[in-house]
């Protein structure tokens, strides 16, 4: 116990300043490394030989400076010999540093406070950003059926003496790590300059260990996502099960230990994925936020991912956007969510658009590749994804209509070049919604240009019932322009130079690739259209025929107007031979007063002639 007192500081103040003179005992409950570190660091005080390892040199080091163990009390004490073997074996070594970064877990704030993890981890930098051809140090790559490293069954010689070593060699090794470790280890790798595609890759593999149930099967990494004994290293939680056990622990009131550090992976994660563009997959930042909004992850580390997720929306699939409402919406899909992705896009692509001359260098290398406002191939992408987003939601009787005209609405007409796809999902809506009023459905298909759709989807509307008058009437009227036009275009052409042979081929592949829904009543919309067209027909004729009645009637209307416009004089006239006539007649009837009935009507014609001059 002597030699214990002169080599340790620590021990020799216990055993002089206690005040009990018979003691026994001594105990030590917060030493670092625990009994196994204390046992070793006996033996060093005796004499004993000790064999420091990668796997005992990080435990034995902050014991021999919890014990105090310094060069004042005895010259190449264990401070001095643990140190030594920290900087000149363990640091020099790719798979001891990696070990002792690895021990270091249960060693905190000991190992902090040492700078034994901020010195493994710009080690296990160094060697990761340095030439894979220039690689002396052993490693363990990617094995084929285990997700943990076996370091005893390392070769001797570097694989890289007989194989070219890939760019992705150090992400098993890395991704054994915990969180906290990894965020180090990354931080330190950004600092060395290593290309972001590499960095987003190793992000990636790490999430695959660590999240089960992120990493889709067969997507590469699907053999790591069983968390082998290795990986439980990570306090008191345990890694077992996959989603559904995610799941059944982010209930309110009983919050599990799993779900906790998943969230606090998450977080990490989300905190380190490089800025650049195509760091990372748009399909993995989905998945992602999914189980973060379903883990309740910081509101503003959720605003960030969905930021991410807009810069590259147009890489995204159907099934990575339908992610479910873990916030006691209404509907099955978290259409909010999507709405908002769309907007971040939309602002990235106006910004782009809008000063890309504004663009420092080092923008546009974070956002190389990225060249999207003057290419449309993204909107186009984005609405043929939004529109097969909306087809899928629209089955969900509580997904309202403003909602999904919202969506709908969002991207600019310039995007969709076709408005098949929108037509499907209006009619997917109105099935799903068969109460919908007259003048909702009209307001629904307001976002659909009937000028859009094509043959088969026109003839397809012209006979849904569901859609309203006014709308089918606008895809007759547009079928007909679009066959009138392809038949100027035809008239038009060279008769020598017109070909009509592969017309045939082309229609049958048009119909095999068409849906069946939208090859239904091809001779029912054939027969309508030609009715149509005769009903058309109909209406000219008779518009003709009233038109020449118009005509006769004016005509006639003429004819009566120049007889009423004749002058004073002529009406004066008629009217006295008319009373001439009168007269004479009477007096062939009376007799005796023919002379005084005669002198009368005389003598009125006068007067009136008289007051007419």
């Amino acid at each position: 116990m002597s030699i214990f007192i002169c080599t340790s500081g620590k021990m020799n103040r216990l055993i002089y300043e206690s005040p009990d003179l018979d003691l026994n005992k001594i105990a030590l409950e917060d030493l670092p490394g625990g009994p196994e570190a204390f046992e070793l660091a006996a033996k060093f005080c005796y004499g004993i030989a000790v064999d420091l390892t990668a796997g005992n040199i990080s435990g034995l080091r902050c014991a021999a400076e919890y014990l105090e163990m310094t060069e004042d009390l005895e010259e190449g004490n264990l401070i001095f010999k643990t140190e030594a073997f920290l900087s000149y074996v363990v640091l020099s070594s790719w798979r001891d540093s990696i070990l002792v970064l690895k021990s270091c877990e249960k060693l905190s704030p000991w190992a902090e406070n040492l700078q034994i993890v901020r010195r493994c981890s710009e080690s296990i930098a160094w060697k990761a950003c340095a030439n894979p051809k220039g690689i002396k140090w052993a490693y363990t790559g990617r094995p084929t059926k285990v997700s943990s490293p076996k370091w005893n069954d390392l070769k001797d010689s570097s694989p890289s003496r007989n194989q070219p070593v890939p760019p992705d060699w150090w992400f098993e090794d890395v991704s054994i790590l915990r969180i906290d470790h990894f965020v180090r280890v990354i931080t330190a790798i950004k600092v060395k300059g290593m290309r972001f595609e590499l960095i987003g890759a190793s992000i990636m593999h790490y999430a695959a260990k660590w999240l089960p149930g992120l990493i889709k099967d067969g997507q590469g990494q699907g053999d790591d996502m069983s968390i082998s004994s290795n990986s439980n290293s990570s306090g008191s939680s345990s890694w077992k099960g996959g989603l559904h056990m995610i799941v059944a622990g982010t209930k309110d009131d009983t919050p599990s230990i799993q779900s906790k550090d998943q969230r606090m992976i998450i977080e990490s994660l989300i905190s380190i994925i490089p800025p650049q563009k195509d760091s990372v997959s748009c399909s993995f930042l989905l998945r992602l936020l999914r189980m973060a909004n379903m883990l309740k992850v910081a509101p503003a580390l959720v605003t960030e991912l969905e930021k991410r997720v807009g810069m590259q929306f147009e890489q995204a699939t159907l099934a990575d956007l339908l992610i479910p409402s873990y916030n006691k919406s209404e509907t099955l899909y978290d259409v909010d969510l999507v709405q908002r992705l769309l907007e971040h896009f939309i602002v990235q692509e106006q910004t782009e658009s809008s000063s890309p001359s504004r663009q420092s260098f080092t923008d546009k290398h974070m956002y190389e590749g990225a060249q999207r406002g003057n290419n449309p191939n993204a909107k186009m992408r984005v609405a043929r994804l939004v529109d097969s987003y909306l087809t899928e939601v629209s089955r969900d009787r509580n997904l309202s209509l403003t909602k999904f005209q919202v969506l709908a609405e969002a991207l600019p007409e310039s995007a969709r070049t076709c408005d098949d796809g929108l037509y499907r999902a209006i009619d997917s809506y109105l099935k799903a919604h068969p109460t919908l009023s007259e003048h909702e459905r009209k307001r629904l298909c307001r976002v659909m240009d009937c000028q859009k759709l094509s043959i088969d989807a026109c003839m397809h509307a012209a006979q849904n019932e569901r859609l309203p008058l006014r709308v089918v009437v606008q895809v007759l009227f547009s079928e007909q322009v679009k066959i009138s036009n392809a038949l100027a275009n035809t008239t038009l052409k060279d008769p020598a130079e017109t070909q009509y042979q592969p017309l045939i081929p082309n229609r049958k592949t048009l119909l095999e690739g068409t849906p069946q829904s939208f090859q239904e009543g091809w001779v029912a919309a054939k027969k309508d259209i030609n009715t149509l067209k005769f009903e058309l027909e109909s209406v000219k004729t008779k518009y003709l025929e009233l038109q020449n009645d118009m005509e006769n009637l004016q005509r006639h209307f003429d004819k009566m107007s120049k007889q009423k416009q004749t002058s004073a004089w002529t009406s004066g006239w008629k009217k006295l031979s008319k009373l001439t006539k009168m007269t004479t007649t009477e007096n062939q009837d009376i007799g005796p007063q023919i002379s005084t009935t005669a002198e009368q009507t005389r003598k009125a014609p006068r007067r009136w002639r008289n007051s007419i001059s």
